[in-house]
């Protein structure tokens, strides 16, 4: 696995798509710092955005995708995540969605599949509720069957791209003990949202969705229905990784402000970047760096190669996400004062990295996980 001799046209992919952003996106983001980007300026960036292959880039061309592999994917949501977490995020549920619906049978993908790849359309996956976070088997959320219907009643929460949502994949139990994913289309079918502010990463969407005897046919079930857990694990390999590029981009996005600011900066005669612990300090924050984004990428290529990597996605979503609070912490204390003003990005980092451990298992979830499938001892009955 060798990521450090991309190919041309990985290279090429890369270069446009860095150039585009800078250009394009960074500015936006930029402009709605801290604020929350409305759903039809997030339709017009997410479009632009899909003509360089995101969300689509990994999805073989008879869906409409580009047919790159998982790790090219990565390189080119990288550059995103480093200009906006924000907007990368909003992707990333897309990135899912879009593959999730090519796995449908066509009177679902068919429909709802073209305006995810252009970027038109937006879902959101439907798991966490008030009372239930990593345990999945405990999901109250209701689909009782009336004939060829589910009518659907419950609340769920911490939903990404919940609010800016035209369709829902919802978790949901349709009989005892039975969980599978439904379909729901917000306009045929009917369900509320609204946004949880948080101390970061507001400009997106993160929300509440509540069902209220929301009617889905029965055909909308997704891959088959009683499937859910073990079609979530599935669904958890590929995201994990994700969030760990995440942490990546925010990452580098810390050392970059960092390194800029060092070789600027001046202090007893010289600039801060020859005092030794600023030196060490940012050999250390590019070495995580690193690390984080290897790591990642051995998933991403465990996928190219047809192999599960639930273990390698968990360590790669745990060090990745962890190691960007210390990095961001990092480029914080290295500013000084100004670390800690809204003039200078790396307090927002700062703010955003403790916010990413949480999403799609914590830190301590991951832990357990990869401990279970090392020992085949679990921590829970």
């Amino acid at each position: 696995m060798n990521f450090q001799s991309p190919t041309e046209d990985q290279r090429l992919a890369v270069e446009s798509f860095r150039k585009f952003l800078e250009a394009e996106i960074r500015p936006v983001a930029r402009q709605y710092r801290d604020r929350h980007i409305p759903k039809e300026k997030m339709r017009e960036i997410t479009q632009a955005i899909a003509e360089f292959g995101l969300p689509g880039a990994s999805l073989p061309e008879k869906f409409g995708g580009m047919g790159l592999s998982y790790v090219t994917e990565a390189m080119l949501f990288e550059e995103l995540c480093t200009v906006s977490v924000d907007i990368a995020l909003c992707v990333m549920i897309n990135k899912g969605f879009a593959l999730v619906l090519s796995e449908q049978a066509p009177a679902i993908r068919d429909r709802y599949l073209p305006d995810f790849l252009a970027g038109r359309a937006f879902g959101g996956f439907c798991i966490s509720e008030p009372d239930v976070g990593s345990n999945v088997a405990d999901i109250k959320t209701q689909a009782r069957r009336d004939g060829d219907h589910f009518v659907i009643n419950g609340e769920k929460t911490w939903i990404t791209n919940g609010d800016y949502s035209d369709i829902l994949i919802a978790t949901v139990l349709t009989g005892p003990n039975e969980l599978s994913h439904v379909l729901v289309d917000r306009k045929e079918h009917g369900y509320e949202s609204r946004n949880i502010e948080k101390i970061a990463l507001n400009s997106q969407s993160t929300a509440q969705i509540f069902f209220s005897d929301t009617r889905v046919p029965v055909s909308n079930v997704v891959w088959e229905q009683g499937a859910a857990l073990k079609n979530t694990l599935r669904l958890f390999e590929k995201a994990r990784a994700n969030v760990g590029m995440l942490s990546v981009g925010l990452m580098r996005a810390s050392l970059q402000e960092s390194i800029a600011y060092a070789q600027e900066r001046r202090q007893f005669g010289k600039p801060i970047a020859g005092h030794q612990l600023i030196a060490e300090k940012i050999a250390e924050m590019a070495t995580l760096v690193d690390a984080a984004r290897l790591m990642c990428f051995r998933a991403f290529a465990m996928m190219d190669a047809g192999v599960r990597c639930d273990v390698q996605s968990s360590m790669a979503k745990w060090y990745a996400t962890e190691m960007a609070v210390k990095v961001c912490r990092d480029a914080v204390q290295l500013h000084g004062g100004n670390g800690v003003t809204k003039e200078f990005n790396v307090e927002r980092y700062a703010r955003e990295a403790i916010v990413i451990p949480v999403p799609d298992g914590t830190t301590e979830i991951q832990k357990l996980m990869i401990s279970r499938a090392l020992t085949g001892i679990g921590a829970f009955a």
